[in-house]
Order: C-alpha cells, then sequence, then structure tokens
C-alpha cells in the first residue's frame, strides 16, 4: 500500500510541476512571416482630460505589447513599416462610483475610450477600425492624485491588451 501511495504522491507532484510550466501566449507565434515591423505613432488626446502624460502613456503600453512581447519591430514611419495602428484617446470620463454615507464620493471610476485603426501596409482597407475602452477605480480617501493616475494606467493596459488581442485574433 505504501508503494502505491508513494507513486500517486509522485504523480501528482509531477503533474502539478509540469502543468505549471506549460504556458500559452501570442508572443511571436502567430504573426505573419511578412509582418516584421509596425508602428505606432502617439495618439492625441482629444479627450481634454487634463493629464499632460496620457497619449505618452498609451504610446508606452502599446509598444511594450505590439514590440516588447512578439517578435515585431519598431518602424520609425508608416511608410517603412509593415503594420500600423493608429487614432486618438477620444474620451476621459472621472466620476464617483461609491459614495460614503455623508454623500462624498470615496470611490471614483476612470473610464478611457479610444478609437483606433490597425492596418497591414500592404492592405487597402483596414483589419479593424474600432473603438476600445478602459477603466479603473480608485480611492478618493487615500491619495486622490496618484489613485487618479494608477487607476489611468490600468485603464490604459486594458486598452493596450485589446488592441493587441485583436489584432492577433486576425493573424
Amino acid at each position: 500500500m505504501t508503494f502505491n501511495k508513494r507513486n500517486l504522491f509522485f504523480v501528482l507532484l509531477l503533474s502539478v510541476f509540469v502543468s505549471g510550466c506549460i504556458s500559452y501566449s501570442f508572443t511571436g507565434t502567430s504573426i505573419p512571416s511578412d509582418v516584421n515591423t509596425i508602428n505606432i505613432p502617439f495618439f492625441p488626446d482629444q479627450s481634454q482630460s487634463g493629464l499632460g502624460d496620457l497619449s505618452d502613456r498609451l504610446n508606452r503600453a502599446l509598444i511594450n505589447r505590439f514590440v516588447n512581447q512578439s517578435r515585431l519591430s519598431l518602424a520609425n514611419n508608416q511608410e517603412s513599416s509593415d503594420a500600423f495602428v493608429e487614432g486618438a484617446i477620444q474620451r476621459y470620463v472621472n466620476r464617483p462610483f461609491s459614495v460614503r454615507g455623508d454623500e462624498q464620493a470615496n470611490i471614483n471610476e476612470i473610464q478611457i475610450t479610444v478609437r483606433a485603426t490597425f492596418q497591414y501596409q500592404k492592405d487597402d482597407e483596414p483589419l479593424w477600425n474600432k473603438s476600445f475602452s478602459g477603466s479603473a477605480t480608485y480611492n478618493t480617501l487615500d491619495n486622490p492624485v496618484e489613485g487618479e493616475m494608477e487607476a489611468a494606467e490600468t485603464a490604459l493596459q486594458q486598452i493596450a491588451n485589446n488592441m493587441f488581442n485583436d489584432a492577433v485574433s486576425n493573424w
């Protein structure tokens, strides 16, 4: 009986170890072989958010997803790229999400909407042209300025991830 328990323990331990080592990723696996570069220009902030670095943050998030987590390299301009993504930050909303008993907001929600297009250089029409949204909440009582910035960053990461996922789902 001890032999069977030991074998069962070994099999369970081995299966846990192996399942922890297996991961699935889109990183470079399904990108067409003729697509090697992508251009990701700054998305103008048309939302009147008041956050001066919103375009920079979105640009960094998109470069991280498309370039740093795939085999694509960044092209300096649209003409020399195999693919490009472009668009604009259209909407930034910071509104109460939860209200305390004294009718003061203690949790706010940030919602960001970006209109974007993804296209291969060789194609006449974009693969997609649509809006992407992201949202996150923050506590207004702790550190409202830093909380808003962190919530905006989370929303932008969601948008970048969704844009990347929509691009690779068509690859």
